[in-house]
């Protein structure tokens, strides 16, 4: 399966973004789900994750509570929603895939990258 990640872009302090990650050539209800993140000169990190049953996992640090994971796997589609945007969470966001089985924080645990959008928050 490919992967195609959009709704990036420029927003201010506060604000929100509705990011989607797109399947190609593969049953997208099949698969786990993850988006990443990477900021300037940061290493990668782990944002929210859905299991093909649509269980939920973020990360506690900065992602509960503001951003929300969701899934249409009619559409082949999965969303990633951010609330009450933060200068922090600038960075290229990537999603990624991995046959059956519960989502992961885990990069090693994916096969499947899309080519990443930027998120730029200023304040």
């Amino acid at each position: 399966v490919q992967l195609q990640a959009s709704g990036g872009g420029l927003v201010q302090a506060g604000g929100s973004l509705r990011l989607s990650c797109s399947a190609i050539g593969g049953t997208f209800s099949s698969y786990a789900v993850a988006w990443f993140r990477q900021a300037p000169g940061k290493e990668h990190e782990f944002v929210a994750d859905i299991s093909r049953n649509g269980m939920r996992t973020y990360n506690k640090a900065f992602a509960k509570g503001r951003f929300t994971i969701s899934r249409e796997n009619a559409k082949n589609v999965v969303y990633l929603q951010m609330n009450s945007l933060k200068p922090e969470d600038t960075a290229v966001y990537f999603c990624a895939s991995k046959l059956y089985g519960l989502g992961s924080a885990q990069r090693g645990d994916y096969d499947h990258w899309g080519q990443g959008t930027l998120v730029t928050v200023s304040s």
